[in-house]
């Protein structure tokens, strides 16, 4: 009786100690290898019919949005002109941002194009029901003269990043986003605004859930296809990040742009520059890819996860600068 009393107990000791194990917190999960080369993905060789914004045959164009100090004529020719400074080199693409009511063709506009930047306007269109209701459409007839006025291609971003789940309240649906790009395309036709290469830019985020491709107008109402792509809360590889994407824009021949891409500070200096490195790499692995744009900013109010601007930190920047002074980035 002993000895099974005994052997009994040995069994609960060891059943005990194996639950204990079972219980152990697991080991946080490793960092991504930003070293390894970035995966393959099937994308369209072109040449490609881009608008009047004509994508480069081999390459990609180099742009960026640049928070300057001061929304003003003198403040935004600083802020590029300092980045460009920096970098030795001109930027092809300057991204501008503009509420509905404001018109392109500032006099900062017409400097960046005289310089020879293509401007790529990030258009913040209003509800799209009440667009459709026609309320609006003084105001877009104004925008698509205006655009006409500047005589150079323009990449024009109709409300990017449609489908984020803070703008469903004025998107209200993909097919009412759809309409109202059809409804804007067609006011700006009937304005002779010819000089528009209508980019169509969601996020990476909105592929990544599935429901960023309910917003596409369709082939024949886009001429470039674009995504926004942040290591911001998730610090993965950019590549990783924009994969659905990526396989998703491979069905389609469309050139791609990257319409905003950017590491958070939040990442350090060491795995900022580390993603930069990678994103150059992957860009080039994927020629259906003709324009790229960094978000050079630290947005007021955003935490440590949404900070972005690249001058000031050292390694990052550096990591940058080689970027786009690679000849890949200067066709």
């Amino acid at each position: 009786m002993r000895k099974v009393l005994a052997a009994l107990l040995a069994l609960l000791v060891l059943s005990s100690c194996s639950f204990g194990e079972d219980k152990k917190e697991e080991s946080p999960p490793a960092p991504p290898d930003l070293s390894a080369p970035p995966a393959p993905v099937a994308v369209r060789q072109g040449p490609f019919a881009s608008g009047p914004v004509k994508a480069p045959r081999r390459g990609a164009l180099v742009g960026a949005w640049i928070k300057p100090d001061a929304l003003t004529h003198v403040g935004r020719l600083a802020a590029v002109d300092s980045l460009q400074a920096d970098l030795g080199r001109r930027l092809s693409i300057v991204n501008t941002y503009r509420r509905f009511e404001q018109m392109v063709g500032t006099p900062s506009d017409k400097e960046f194009l005289a310089r020879g930047a293509t401007l790529m306007v990030s258009w913040a269109t209003g509800d799209n029901r009440s667009i459709l209701d026609g309320e609006h459409d003084e105001l877009i007839r104004k925008q698509a003269k205006a655009i006409r006025k500047i005589k150079a291609p323009v990449l024009l971003r109709m409300r990017w990043e449609m489908d984020r789940p803070n703008l469903r309240a004025t998107m209200w649906s993909g097919a009412d986003y759809v309409a109202a790009w059809k409804y804007v395309r067609k006011i700006f036709q009937e304005e002779r605004a010819t000089n528009v290469s209508w980019v169509w830019c969601p996020t990476a985020e909105g592929f990544i859930r599935g429901d960023a491709p309910g917003f596409y107008p369709g082939d024949d109402q886009v001429d470039w296809t674009c995504v926004d792509v942040y290591a911001g809360e998730r610090f993965e590889p950019i590549g990783d990040l924009m994969g659905p994407f990526l396989r998703w824009a491979a069905q389609r021949p469309k050139p791609i742009v990257i319409g905003e891409f950017g590491v958070a500070k939040a990442w350090g200096s060491a795995g900022r520059a580390a993603w930069l490195k990678d994103a150059g790499r992957t860009f080039k692995a994927n020629p259906q890819i003709k324009a790229i744009a960094y978000f050079e900013s630290d947005p007021e109010g955003n935490g440590p996860n949404k900070q972005f601007q690249l001058t000031g930190d050292k390694a990052a920047f550096r990591a940058f600068h080689r970027l786009v002074r690679d000849p890949y980035f200067n066709p």
